[in-house]
């Protein structure tokens, strides 16, 4: 994939902040061992339906029963262009009447990437917190998606159906909003920010959820609440799962260095906002880049970066594998222990010998 760009202020913005807060959506053992994963917060008391029944998986909401609140629904990504830590997929919802005076009036809730990480840290804390107005009314959920599967599934052969970055996001959106559809909640309006031409997105998405009025709009998370308060959910997840992927890899490094050096050298390698663009990141890809296995499960092997970085000279280890033959797939066992030439046809006599005449005698 073609690496992402971005100017010194929007890298300062992107750098977690020092102390960001660690949301309940921060899975540390998928989050260290590279697998992806789904959180999906507490449905609040004031959304649930009364009597709620449980159902099974469903693309559209059972009118028949009894119903919350007609909710909207946000969904926005944090994490799609770097070459370190996982891209995270958010969705918020929260009663439609509480958007602009809850979400936009009272706690301002804009586009993670104009606010300042210490904001969108703070604001998710409260999100998280019992007893805040936030907590009572509003729902969220995430999807991490690690660096490890996203360059997996981009990496795999033709044959095998590779899966590019904009399928993987679509499949993580709509699971997303199935998920809370199958909590009960009353999801009426979907807002996403585009991935791809506004309009072919949404079709998309209305197709597999052709009850839900779905709104797609660049800029989405500049323009609704909730899409805004999306962004604040995957932007604060994956600050946090870099802040933990980051503390695993230098403790990993401080013990093979025997815990010497660390202090000041700590704070030199770090890898910043994990953007190529970004020097610090570079610079840690460099430092720490194995000649075997590269780098560990925080890095997207899929990216450009990484790819030039291993194949420079002298930098990794060189793998030759052979070719497959293209008849491979109709091979039989015994073809890799005939001969050649006249003998190539005798098959008993490649397992148990040819016959010996009288001269040899």
């Amino acid at each position: 994939m073609e690496d992402s760009h971005m100017d010194d202020a929007n890298v300062a913005l992107e750098t977690p902040a020092a102390d960001v807060f660690v949301p309940p959506s921060i899975h540390k053992p998928d989050t260290l061992s590279g697998e992806s994963y789904t959180h999906f917060s507490p449905v609040p008391a004031s959304l649930q339906a009364p009597q709620a029944s449980s159902s099974s998986p469903s693309t559209t909401p059972d009118l028949s029963s009894p119903q919350g609140p007609p909710c909207v629904l946000g969904v926005d990504e944090a994490g799609r262009g770097p070459v370190l830590g996982p891209m995270v997929y958010g969705v918020f919802y929260l009663p439609a009447d509480l958007s602009d005076p809850l979400l936009k009036q009272t706690h301002h809730f804009d586009d993670s990437k104009v606010l300042t990480p210490a904001t969108r840290s703070s604001l998710m804390e409260k999100l998280c917190t019992s007893g805040t107005d936030l907590w009572a009314s509003c729902g969220w959920a995430t999807a991490s998606l690690s660096a490890r599967d996203i360059g997996r599934q981009m990496l795999r052969p033709p044959a095998m159906g590779n899966h590019n970055l904009n399928a993987q996001a679509f499949d993580a959106t709509v699971a997303l909003i199935r998920g809370v559809l199958d909590r009960g909640v009353n999801v009426r309006d979907v807002f996403v920010d585009t991935v791809g031409p506004p309009d072919a997105y949404r079709q998309k998405i209305a197709r597999v959820f052709p009850t839900l009025r779905v709104t797609v709009a660049k800029k989405a998370d500049s323009l609704y609440p909730c899409v805004s308060a999306a962004s604040v959910c995957a932007k604060v997840t994956r600050d946090a799962a870099l802040d933990v992927l980051y503390e695993w890899r230098s403790a990993a490094a401080g013990k093979e260095r025997g815990g010497e050096g660390e202090g000041e050298e700590e704070e030199e390698i770090g890898w910043g906002s994990g953007y190529p663009s970004d020097a610090r990141c570079l610079a840690w890809l460099r430092r720490n880049m194995h000649p075997v296995f590269g780098w560990g499960p925080e890095c997207r092997f899929s990216w450009g970066t990484t790819k030039d970085m291993l194949e420079a000279k002298g930098a990794a280890v060189k793998v030759d594998w052979p070719a497959d033959d293209e008849d491979d797939e109709n091979a039989r066992l015994t073809d890799y222990f005939r001969g050649s030439g006249k003998d190539a046809d005798d098959e008993l006599g490649a397992w148990f010998g040819t016959p010996a005449g009288l001269e040899a005698f």
